[in-house]
Formats: C-alpha cells, sequence, structure tokens
C-alpha cells in the first residue's frame, strides 16, 4: 500500500516534518490546521478562523482524492471554552448533513500566538476514486 502526502507549502512541514494530508488505503488524515489567511496573517474571530481551517483541510481533502462530504471525524482544539458557540456555528455550516464523529477540547496554546482555534480531521476516500 503507497501513501499520498499533500503538502501545503507551509514552511513548518519541512521544519517539523509532517504533510498536511496523509492518505493511506481508503483513509485520509488531515494535520491540525489553523485558519491563516493568504500572507500568514490569521483569520478573525473563533468563527472565522474555524471557517478558514475548514476550508484549506477541505483542499487538502481534494488534493488526497476526498472531500468534506467524506469527513468521519472531526477534532477541534480551541484555547477558550467561550468560543465554544461560535465553533460550533462553523463547524455546523460545514458538517449539517455529514455529521461526523466530532471532538471539541480546550487546551493552553496553540502554534501561533493569535490562533483560537485548531481543526484537524479524518476521512474516507470515496468507493469510485479508491
Amino acid at each position: 500500500m503507497s501513501d499520498k502526502r499533500v503538502s501545503s507549502g507551509a514552511v513548518w512541514e519541512d521544519r517539523v516534518g509532517y504533510s498536511r494530508a496523509l492518505r493511506r488505503g481508503e483513509h485520509v488524515y488531515v494535520a491540525g490546521t489553523l485558519g491563516i489567511l493568504p500572507g500568514g496573517d490569521i483569520a478573525g474571530d473563533a468563527y472565522e478562523q474555524t471557517r478558514r481551517a475548514l476550508e484549506i483541510i477541505g483542499r487538502a481533502l481534494n488534493d488526497a482524492g476526498s472531500s468534506i462530504e467524506h469527513v468521519t471525524r472531526t477534532r477541534m482544539y480551541i484555547l477558550d471554552f467561550a468560543d465554544s458557540e461560535s465553533v460550533g456555528r462553523a463547524h455546523l455550516e460545514v458538517f449539517r448533513r455529514i455529521r461526523p464523529a466530532a471532538t471539541m477540547v480546550a487546551v493552553s496554546g496553540l502554534a501561533h500566538p493569535a490562533a483560537l482555534i485548531e481543526v484537524e480531521v479524518e476521512a474516507l476516500i470515496p468507493e469510485d476514486a479508491r
């Protein structure tokens, strides 16, 4: 079984040694993703950061041969549970019909000082693309 690695081109991928996404067999694993805008800034509030992270994740899934519609699990790491409603609203807007297994936990810090949320997902490759 050969792996397919997807890169976003972020400098951290080479510095730390990871891929934005890894396709192994029928599974795709997308690394923790911040709501980073083109140019390197972080999107605004927790809602906007979540939406942006999910956009980046969507592109990585597409590059790996999957899509948002095939996500089976999400994990959301937030700095402050006061942001849980706005993060949940962004998650609902994307996953309303898909309803993946989801986890949200509060953490003490993230990889960028302006980041309020980090999202990672697992997805499947559609049967017709295997």
